[in-house]
């Protein structure tokens, strides 16, 4: 009577944490601090994130998650660790529910039930992202009739058609909004010889970069200039900024193209009437719902909160667990299996 059910999105950029009645209650980022000399850990989450590219040489901010999988164990673990105490206290042991890309290997679902657990949590139940965020979506995936979801996430895209609380088809892409901000800074690279960093590239993609530029969206960056080596500003505007969007962004829109061409005929159907939903972090770059409803035909809806959709989603699925203990799309993990 104790436990708690947390339901978390473990993202590349972001991790969010929602609680059985009480919501969402931790949104920071997927960032960890940690001194290169004592291997300890400084700090977690927006702390950490402050001191990305400020950091002396014993001090390293890194991003433990790349492309929604873990790259580092041993720190993630500790995250998770951190964020399970932060909401369930010391000595509890809830019952967590953590999303994954829905092309995640065996070996790489191994390792977040594995972090899991050894963070404490009593059951680990993985659910995919496309799932997790149709249910947040307010969408019912039960029922005999197709449903899309596109997530856009920072390390990947998600794409699926649902019917019946499966998968049909998907997709996913490992391009999301962190590969945007360094197709940034490739570019101001390129054509200002001007050195950013990634929060000035994710200013950049928030501020003013647009899908459908106009001139008179512009803003100032800072950074290093590598002729003279010196500091310098310089003025763009979206026009400026948007030959750095077209790869990532079309290469997502032929994915949401290829997973379409290969759907059955009827759920093709059920999805020209009901459109497809649009979640995740990368889906509030400007204009890219209006992209996609053009290049592919198919009415798209954009997601209240996106953000937060998925692990909204994972939270209400865990709320119904008991409920529907042989849920298809829900893999379980007990302690000690």
């Amino acid at each position: 009577m104790f436990s708690k059910d947390i339901g978390i999105d473990l993202g590349t950029a972001n991790i969010l944490v929602h609680v059985r009645g009480k919501g969402v209650v931790i949104h920071e980022p997927s960032v960890v601090a940690i001194d290169v000399d004592t291997q300890k850990i400084c700090a977690i989450g927006e702390e950490a994130r402050a001191m990305i590219g400020r950091t002396p040489g014993n001090i390293r901010a890194i991003k433990p998650l790349n492309e929604g999988v873990i790259a580092d164990f041993q720190i993630t673990e500790e995250i998770l660790k951190y964020f399970i105490r932060k909401v369930a206290g010391r000595g509890f042991r809830p019952r967590v529910m953590v999303c994954v890309p829905s092309g995640i290997t065996t070996v790489e679902k191994r390792a977040v039930l594995e972090a899991a657990t050894l963070a404490g949590a009593k059951e680990v139940y993985l659910v995919t992202e496309p799932i997790a965020a149709a249910v947040g979506c307010g969408l019912d995936i039960a029922a005999p009739s197709g449903s899309m979801v596109v997530d856009i996430g920072g390390g990947t895209t998600d794409i699926a058609v649902i019917s019946l609380g499966g998968e049909v088809t998907s997709e996913s892409l490992r391009i999301g909004g962190s590969h945007i901000e360094e197709a940034i800074v490739r570019h101001v690279k390129r054509v200002y010889n001007l050195a950013i960093g990634d929060r000035t590239a994710e200013d950049i993609k928030t501020t003013i970069a647009s899908t459908y530029p106009t001139p008179d969206r512009k803003m100032s960056i800072r950074g290093r200039d590598l002729v003279t080596g010196l500091p310098a500003t310089v003025e763009i505007t979206s026009v400026d900024i948007y030959p750095a969007l077209e790869e990532p962004v079309f290469a997502i829109v032929d994915a949401i193209r290829g997973v379409l061409e290969v759907t059955p005929p009827e759920l093709a159907a059920d999805i020209m009437n009901k459109g497809m939903s649009l979640t995740g972090g990368g889906s509030l770059l400007d204009g890219i719902p209006r992209l996609i409803q053009e290049r592919t035909g198919v009415p798209v809806t954009l997601a209240d909160d996106p953000l937060s959709c998925v692990v909204r989603g994972t939270g209400q699925i865990l709320d119904s667990i008991d409920s529907m203990p042989r849920t298809p799309f829900v893999a379980r993990y007990t302690k000690g299996r």
